[in-house]
């Protein structure tokens, strides 16, 4: 059985990280993103369903301490406005029910930058220089993720874990983290994790690792479950059976995987006969989960009644 890499961990962390485990080819979690506090997303899976889903994903881009408010466009207010007060929103659904939180974080560059500065284009932050002492882009870094664990804080004093997905999809070069190559993410995730488990001891994170390069791994000590986004062109009926093979190939055969984003659902037919261990699967937000541009109510209704799906 898999154990936390944090050797401090928390019971709860320890509990969930072993559930992961124990369900992994035996059954698949069911997951939404939602990023404001009304969670439209999972009125509607409700609505259509009669079930809600296991996981709940949360954004903390709001949280952000470097936002630029003077230099940023309608939409970007917009989606900051929504996000606002995510964490009250989390720990009251977390306190209330024996469903798993994860958090996305959409981290506005911590120096300069302009509208939604998450994206490379909008900033000229050169992650790279973080890595070396004394540089103010190293010390904007620390800033910025001292701010974040405050605000983590009462998740761990309350023995609540977290599927802590940081720095994801460094296997790509539109968010300034992995604009720099993944070995440049992969070394700001090694200083968070050391930062947060030595520092600020947030015993109750569960560290999801969320690239499918082989030179952007950071190594089995510092990774709880290894995760990849798809985001296909068009709807097909599958189990992302290659896309697993190629994330354990590329990465380690040691942890726990899942589905950290998808567009479209895996078939849950499929899945039950192919046994394809991805541990839980979570359907980004708004249009693709409300509305049938993506997933349409039938394939929500065969996903969320079916017994290899694990609802809340």
């Amino acid at each position: 059985m898999q154990k936390p890499t944090n050797k401090n961990a928390t019971e709860n962390a320890k509990k969930l990280l072993e559930y992961l485990c124990e369900i992994s080819g035996q059954a698949i979690i069911t997951g939404q993103h939602t990023q404001t506090n009304a969670m439209e997303e999972i009125e509607y899976i409700k609505e259509k369903t009669g079930r809600v889903p296991k996981l709940r994903g949360f954004e903390l881009l709001a949280y952000s301490p470097n936002i630029n408010y003077d230099d940023a466009s309608e939409e970007c207010l917009k989606e900051i406005y929504e996000n606002r007060g995510t964490l009250d929103t989390a720990m009251k659904w977390a306190e209330k029910s024996d469903g798993i939180l994860t958090f996305s974080f959409h981290w506005y560059s911590p120096l300069g930058g302009r509208d939604k500065s998450f994206y490379t284009e909008h900033t000229d932050f050169d992650a790279r220089r973080v890595l070396t002492e004394g540089t103010p882009e190293r010390e904007a870094f620390f800033h910025d993720m001292d701010a974040i664990a405050k605000l983590l804080k009462p998740f761990c004093e309350k023995d609540i874990p977290i599927l802590w997905r940081t720095f994801h999809e460094s296997d790509g070069t539109w968010f300034w983290w992995g604009a720099k190559g993944p070995e440049v993410a992969k070394e700001l995730y090694k200083l968070m994790y050391d930062h947060y488990t030595n520092a600020h001891h947030l015993d109750n994170l569960l560290w999801v690792w969320n690239c499918r390069l082989p030179e952007g791994y950071p190594g089995d000590d510092y990774v709880d479950v290894i995760s990849v986004d798809i985001y296909l062109e068009k709807y097909l009926e599958t189990d992302y059976k290659s896309e697993y093979e190629s994330l354990i190939k590329n990465t380690t055969k040691n942890k726990v995987a899942a589905l950290a984003e998808v567009g479209y659902m895996p078939d849950i037919k499929m899945l039950e006969k192919s046994r394809i261990p991805w541990a839980y699967y979570m359907t980004w937000s708004k249009e693709f989960c409300i509305g049938e541009a993506y997933n349409s109510v039938d394939k929500l209704k065969e996903m969320y009644q079916s017994s290899y799906a694990i609802t809340e």
